[in-house]
């Protein structure tokens, strides 16, 4: 088994989970099999209880894990199914230790963090590892490991001697160590392009000097940085820190993070890694993998006609809040052929202005989503911003504006159809009104309030058809069953839907017993759907969510075309229509205000 350790310094949020997905990528295009692990030095067992404020979106894998989101970035790149053990916290660590304490494994000796932390982190490791993926009868050949964080942190130091260590467990061939740091350009004027600042290597050799000190020497360095690295940086960075310049690699701002691979693929990573690790790897003139890879790049650079998405959502100020969504929907344009222009509506803001005193983010808001092509409602929790997306709802059933409901999406756009289409004035979900006299929306008997850790409906779960005229499952390849992942407390109440039904509110999926509505469709509309599970979770570069997909259709004029050819080539190959929005779709802020007023 050979393990690559990715580490950061400098500063977070520099692209170590790119860099780890990107060689991950490479490396199976040579057809070496690969497997991840993220490692999240914060205490907490998992990601799920975080605001999307604090950490970015909560990823959910098939077994139910609410892991960190860069194991969203290792399975679209590497397309492979993870599990909740390739996700490692301090919190997992520290209770697996405590339980083996409790049960009397250590025989009275004291226990501490070297060695008993630092040897259940380098079990953890070689045991998960070793995991087949997808269904591979043989184990990995390579594990890809970020430590997530930055060299220096205190909470990250465990780990740090922990890899010390197993750098000599695992031998001398099967560990390289992969630094990504920062190389600040001072001066730099995005403006000026033929104006370039000068690169500073201090905090590089500042990083590395670190890193030496705890342990850990470098074998690559990969240097983020606005423009590519001068020979001249390179070689200074080579004498500093004790590296060949050759393995000093430039990965500088490009226009999309599907030429990151490519990147990487031009300083030669492959060749390095192969050395370091006495990797069999025999890499082909023409790496077919690799072809689609600048194919997709090539096609994204090229894009010129544009769609707008409206997002309603809660946690618009932190784009990591959607990034599996905002994934789903590049995808989906994509592979229509058209740029996303995707704009953030703050859903709060679309409630009426008295209640927030700003009159002027509330018309700036109903602006956005009124020139949009198109109206996304993620998930979320909480009543904050909850009657802004039902408002979003509304007026994308009433224009006939292609809408796409997620999760909560799909429970607002119950109660906004109760409300105004049914007369059930007092419609609500319990999770907001417990008092309501129409719920809608419900709790779920198995939800355990008492604790808040992994206690929703989690992972995948199947979704069966209960007609041949769906929308969604002609977009789906027409399947009798689909299995998405899924992550909420509430669902539809049951014993309500025929009631929807009966004026045009089809429940066209349920749960294998009947008695979960999974997949809404609205008659007499060219695309209203909603699903209580998250498809963005199983979207793909190459192969975009069908309910993603399908806004994207809708919303670039490409939805006919695509059915009537039975949903069965790219829809990147159909005939274009011009997206534009008409004057008779855009309803001005009178009427919105008005139709605000009547669904509250």
């Amino acid at each position: 088994m050979k393990y690559v350790l990715i580490t950061g310094g400098v500063i977070s949020g520099i692209g170590k989970g790119v860099v780890a997905s990107s060689i991950g990528t490479l490396l199976k295009s040579c057809g070496t099999r690969v497997t991840s692990i993220k490692i999240d030095p914060y205490i907490n067992i998992d990601a799920g209880t975080f605001s999307p404020y604090e950490h970015g979106e909560v990823f959910v894998l098939d077994d139910g894990g609410e892991v960190d989101l860069d194991l969203g970035n290792y399975e679209r790149f590497l397309d492979v199914t993870l599990h909740k053990d390739n996700n490692i916290t301090t919190g997992k660590i520290y209770q697996s230790v405590i339980n083996k304490e409790r049960a009397g494994d250590y025989l009275g000796k004291t226990v501490q963090v070297v060695p008993h932390i630092t040897d259940a982190i380098q079990g953890w490791v070689e045991r998960v590892a070793r995991v087949p993926v997808d269904g591979d009868e043989q184990e990995p050949d390579v594990c890809i490991i970020e430590l997530g964080g930055t060299i220096g942190d205190i909470e990250g130091m465990p780990f740090v001697e922990a890899f010390r260590q197993f750098q000599f467990r695992a031998g001398k061939h099967n560990f390289c160590n992969v630094h990504v740091s920062l190389v600040p350009q001072i001066g730099h004027n995005p403006s000026l392009p033929h104006t370039t600042g000068e690169q500073k290597t201090k905090p590089t050799q500042a990083s590395i000097r670190e890193l030496r000190g705890l342990g850990l020497v470098p074998d690559l360095i990969v240097c983020r940085s606005v423009s590519p690295l001068t020979k001249a940086v390179k070689e200074k960075i080579s004498m500093f820190c004790h590296v060949e310049s050759e393995r000093v690699l430039s990965v500088n701002d490009v226009t999309s993070i599907y030429r990151v691979p490519l990147l990487l693929n031009d300083n030669n990573v492959i060749n390095l890694l192969a050395e370091i690790l006495k990797l069999p790897i025999e890499t082909p003139r023409r790496n077919r993998n690799l072809v689609k890879w600048k194919d997709l790049a090539d096609r994204y650079d090229r894009l010129l006609k544009e769609v707008t998405i409206a997002l309603v959502g809660k946690y618009t100020q932190l784009e990591d809040s959607y990034a599996s969504v905002i994934k789903a929907l590049r995808h989906s344009a994509l592979d229509c052929n058209h740029k996303l222009n995707l704009k953030y509506v703050d859903s709060e803001d679309l409630e009426l202005s008295t209640q927030h005193d700003d009159p002027v983010r509330y018309h700036e808001a109903w602006s956005q989503l009124c020139s949009s092509n198109g109206v996304l409602v993620p998930g979320g929790f909480g009543l904050r911003g909850v009657e802004g997306k039902i408002l979003a709802c509304q007026w994308a059933r009433k224009t006939k504006k292609p809408f796409l409901g997620i999760c909560l999406g799909l429970q607002c756009a119950v109660i906004e159809f109760s409300r105004n289409v049914l007369g059930w004035k007092d419609a609500h979900s319990t999770e907001f009104n417990s008092s309501t006299t129409k719920p809608v929306v419900i709790e779920m008997p198995e939800h355990n309030p008492g604790q808040m850790g992994g206690t929703m409906r989690l992972g995948k779960r199947r979704t069966v058809f209960q007609t041949e005229n769906s929308i969604l499952r002609k977009l789906y390849q027409n399947p009798k069953y689909v299995e998405e992942r899924h992550r909420h407390r509430y669902e539809v109440n049951y014993d309500l839907v025929p009631q929807f039904e009966e004026k045009g509110m089809k429940f066209v999926g349920h749960d294998v017993d009947g008695k979960r509505m999974e997949i809404m469709e609205l008659e007499d509309h060219p695309y209203y759907v909603a699903v209580q599970y998250h498809p963005e979770y199983l979207s793909r570069p190459m192969k975009p969510s069908p309910p993603y997909l399908g806004l994207l259709l809708a919303a670039s004029g490409k939805m006919q075309n695509y059915l009537a050819r039975g949903c069965r080539n790219s829809p990147k190959f159909s005939t274009d229509s011009d997206v534009s929005t008409s004057d008779e779709e855009i309803v001005d802020f009178a009427s919105a205000k008005e139709g605000a007023t009547s669904g509250l």
